[in-house]
């Protein structure tokens, strides 16, 4: 048994974003207030914390992008801002009581599993900790990805991330390069760009673009959801039907030619020059890759003092940066719209079974878990925004909710034995299979794109191939017989 001194919790979670924050507030029958929160940062939010370029902004509509047990009123936008959503989750963490179980500027080393006590022993900037069950919540994008590039470290200009932005470096009047044309940078180049005195965008794909549509809430509105009872729960219903209807088109490519003719347009009617909008069309099916939405970002291109060269990057001088085709650009400041590091779940590779193997080094190159949560070998380990969670059509919001009914079923059936729970390697290994079958024939593998989805298999391990209806159904029926129990000190 843990030491009466010891600093001991029923649950521990790492991880203070959405995932993290929900797992404190929806667990809180079964931790009973024994729970702490570790984050690596000063501050709460997660991604919402750290993204805070210019233009930051969700691209799900406010009122998904949020939990169904904690609407807000407050939102002003159709897609809601960065410090919006922070605001939210600070909010959240202020109405449930969480911010005195918050340890900032904590992170976390290493977690290794105590059989003889069924427990986690975790090593922590602060000293060792213990807890009976354990959420990671790090989510799987939260370390920026920076390219491997020659030259990069003799760059005698400013070089950051969208993710970890420079607000220190005035970009008025400078001659910036943005590598990358994701979510982020699409966002952040329409902002940045009037400012600039010349702005190239280096890309090696270029992107699907659809409209934002983006508009402010009236008064009016948000009074109704405010004080209309059943509104906001059927407007936010509204949302998610039209958003699961979508789903078809990308288990059916085929279907997707309709959102291509619609991407097409808004491109012509943005971009009249044909070189660069022979540059800016993509040269794979809808869907395979993230599909963004601006209504700012193809204008931005538009302008005189933006170049769009293809190719990516050859390499970096003192003074600029060279491009696939030898082209040398003089630039003031880099700026990385590259993403983030997709290839494994951060910390898993400090996660540790009885044996000393790691989750990663048990995974290889294709991360498996039950239902995106659990994993064999790892007892009352649970992980949000795990292998099989993230979403290409709607809120991974929704996800999250679904993974936390199953974490707590399975919480209360381990608490039940005085012992440990985990997936059978059987159970994991059909959820595997059924991952596989549902993602054969999707755009995510045959629409001719190289995308993060993907693992270095060649296997969808990242996102959810079904229905958040489908994956909830599975969720919230919990199997005790595709799970191994065990009373504390039991054989392994």
């Amino acid at each position: 048994m843990p030491d009466a001194n010891s600093d001991h919790h029923t649950l521990a979670i790492i991880g203070s974003g959405f995932a993290g924050l929900g797992a404190a507030i929806r667990l809180e029958k079964l931790h009973g207030g024994s729970v702490v929160i570790f984050e690596r940062a000063s501050s709460l939010g997660g991604v919402w914390r750290d993204n805070d370029y210019p233009g930051a902004a969700c691209d799900v509509q406010s009122l998904l992008y949020s939990f169904s047990f904690a609407p807000s009123h407050r939102w002003r936008h159709t897609y809601a801002r960065q410090t919006e959503i922070r605001g939210y989750l600070e909010d959240l963490a202020r109405e449930h009581g969480l911010i005195p179980r918050l340890r900032t500027d904590c992170a976390v080393q290493s977690l290794t599993w105590d059989p003889a006590d069924s427990r986690w022993l975790l090593e922590t900037a602060r000293g060792r900790s213990t807890a009976d069950h354990v959420v990671l919540a790090t989510g799987s994008l939260a370390d920026p990805s920076f390219p491997a590039i020659d030259g990069l470290d003799t760059f005698a200009g400013p070089v950051f991330h969208s993710s970890q932005w420079d607000h220190d470096v005035d970009l008025s009047g400078k001659r910036v390069a943005v590598v990358g044309t994701g979510a982020s940078a699409i966002q952040f180049v329409p902002k940045i760009q009037p400012m600039v005195k010349s702005l190239t965008l280096f890309q090696r794909t270029a992107p699907w673009v659809m409209p934002r549509n983006d508009r402010p809430i009236p008064e009016a509105t948000r009074k109704r959801l405010r004080t209309v009872p059943g509104y906001q729960r059927a407007s936010r219903a509204v949302i998610y039907a039209k958003r699961e209807i979508k789903l078809l088109a990308f288990q059916h490519p085929a279907l997707m030619r309709i959102g291509e003719k619609e991407g097409r347009a808004h491109l012509a009617h943005a971009v009249s020059d044909p070189a660069l909008r022979e540059k800016l069309t993509p040269d794979y099916r809808m869907g395979c890759k993230r599909i963004l939405l601006s209504d700012e970002y193809y204008p931005a291109l538009a302008q005189p003092n933006v170049s769009v060269e293809n190719g990516g990057v050859m390499k970096v001088t003192p003074t600029g940066v060279v491009d696939a085709e030898g082209g040398v650009h003089d630039v003031d400041a880099i700026i990385f719209g590259t993403g983030f590091d997709t290839s494994r779940l951060p910390l898993t590779d400090k996660v540790f079974d009885h044996n000393g193997q790691s989750m990663a080094e048990s995974w290889g190159d294709s991360p498996r878990a039950y239902l995106g949560t659990t994993v064999a070998g790892f007892p009352n380990l649970y992980l949000m925004h795990g292998p099989n969670i993230a979403l290409g059509h709607t809120s991974v919001i929704m996800m999250f909710e679904s993974q936390i009914q199953y974490i707590g079923r399975a919480m209360k059936r381990a608490i039940h034995t005085g012992g440990s729970i985990e997936p059978t390697p059987q159970a994991q290994a059909k959820y595997s299979s059924d991952i596989d079958a549902l993602t054969d024939g999707t755009v995510w593998t045959s629409g001719g794109c190289k995308s993060w989805y993907l693992d270095p298999s060649g296997r969808n391990s990242n996102l959810w191939p079904g229905s958040v209806l489908g994956y909830r159904s599975r969720a919230i029926r919990f199997a005790p017989t595709e799970h191994l129990v065990r009373t504390s000190g039991g054989p392994r």
